[in-house]
């Protein structure tokens, strides 16, 4: 299985129960296994301001889909999920990033790995940090993640994660 890093996010309705949602779903998945999680921060909005604060998060996930095929699978969940895309960062029930697949650098109409802007988000690189297969103290973008640009940020740990939840 190829290692793979997804960033999770949700503002609008009960944004806790859309996170678990999603890692659940993705769990379910065949060719998915949900590896790790991190816990949930609260973050400023990022762009368009005039919005309720998100809920974010990190997933590491082993996968045996092609970077594609994944991208689609997470793509599905946020329809299922009752995804709108009116507003360019606006408010939303729930958001599935691919970050990393495995090494691989893309560049396509539908895909850029490793994702484009994840290196300007405190917001991404946080939760990342957590589930970062060699450990937060080998993070590649530890220097990024500076006191003041953390306190800029905004972020606040939410809650811990406490594992994937279970089918019910």
């Amino acid at each position: 299985m190829f290692e793979a890093y997804a960033a999770l996010g949700a503002n609008l309705g009960d944004r806790e129960r859309s996170l678990r949602e999603a890692v659940r779903r993705l769990a379910a998945t065949e060719g998915i296994e949900v590896r790790r999680c991190s816990a949930l921060y609260e973050t400023d909005p990022v762009g368009y301001t005039e919005q309720p604060a998100f809920l974010n998060m990190a997933a590491a996930l082993g996968t045996n889909l092609s970077p594609l095929e994944l991208l689609r699978v997470m793509l599905g969940i946020e329809r299922e999920m009752g995804r709108v895309r009116d507003i360019r960062f606006g408010p939303r029930t729930i958001d599935l990033d691919l970050l990393l697949y495995e090494g691989i650098e893309l560049d396509t109409e539908e895909l850029a790995l490793p994702h484009p802007r994840m290196g300007e988000r405190a917001f991404v690189l946080v939760p990342l940090r957590d589930v970062w297969a060699d450990g937060p103290e080998a993070f590649p973008w530890n220097g990024l993640l500076t006191e003041p640009v953390l306190k800029e940020a905004g972020i606040k740990v939410w809650a811990p994660w406490g594992g994937v939840p279970k089918e019910r």
